[in-house]
């Protein structure tokens, strides 16, 4: 066998093992970016930069390696346990890859006093969120949970977060054991601080379109919902937008502040 017969052959078992490298991170992705990074924080939190890049490198190598060791002469025997230490290799790359991409997924989105901020998984203390309350608990096959946050109960709470945040140390969104669940006057807090969303179109009026859906949707009345806005605290800017009663409408990409 010349070494071009080689070579076409080795690119066959190439083109295939990238094919089937494709299929494999398409189903990876669904994972990801249904459940573990859903829209917006594929974007606002950096999960589908490092997504891509994980996969990017896994699909690489894998073809590549078996365009190196792929050779017809070689006995089957040979053959085949070279192609299973390829698809080992890469399997556990991909492994790795996910369970990276498993460990920075966000898993809660708090309300501080004038934004939201999205909290990752590395971020909270595992034995404060193992003591949470099972409405707050979020699952592997849920996205993040939107959340606020208690008053300190007395002076001495107060201190020791305040002393610890600037020490460097963990604020009350990294504090599982603040918690409350999002809904009725712990939402309206987000009103406080809130800006109508008329004036962050002003600043982004390429986003009109996006805005006037989000005023239209959920109307009972015909009339476009009062919408308002705070920014998020991630990788990225973005706003979540909110309605009368401080429920999350939705998030636009953008600058809050």
């Amino acid at each position: 066998m010349t070494f071009s017969q080689r070579m076409r052959a080795a690119g066959v078992a190439f083109g295939i093992h990238v094919i089937s490298s494709c299929l494999v991170a398409l189903l990876a992705s669904a994972l990801v970016f249904l459940i573990w990074f859903p829209y917006p924080y594929r974007d606002l939190s950096g999960g589908k930069e490092l997504f891509l890049l994980i996969m990017g490198v896994d699909i690489v190598c894998g073809p590549l390696l078996t365009l190196v060791l792929y050779n017809p002469k070689k006995p089957k025997a040979e053959l085949l346990r070279d192609m299973a230490l390829v698809v080992t290799i890469q399997l556990a790359a991909l492994g790795y890859g996910l369970y990276t991409v498993w460990q920075a997924r966000p898993l809660y989105l708090v309300l501080e006093v004038d934004r939201f901020k999205v909290i990752t998984r590395p971020v909270i203390d595992e034995a404060a969120l193992a003591q949470l309350p099972s409405n707050l608990q979020t699952r592997w096959w849920s996205g993040p949970l939107a959340v606020g946050i208690r008053e300190p109960k007395n002076a001495q709470e107060r201190e020791k977060v305040m002393f610890e945040s600037v020490q460097g140390g963990r604020d009350y969104a990294e504090r599982p054991e603040f918690y409350l669940p999002y809904e009725g006057d712990v939402a309206k807090k987000s009103l406080r601080k809130a800006k109508p969303l008329a004036a962050f179109l002003q600043r982004y009026p390429a986003q009109k379109d996006a805005v006037l859906e989000l005023m239209k949707s959920g109307s009972t009345t015909g009339a476009p919902l009062e919408l308002f806005y705070l920014p998020v605290s991630a990788r990225k800017d973005w706003i979540a937008v909110i309605d009368r009663q401080g429920l999350i409408k939705g998030f636009l990409p953008g600058d809050g502040y």
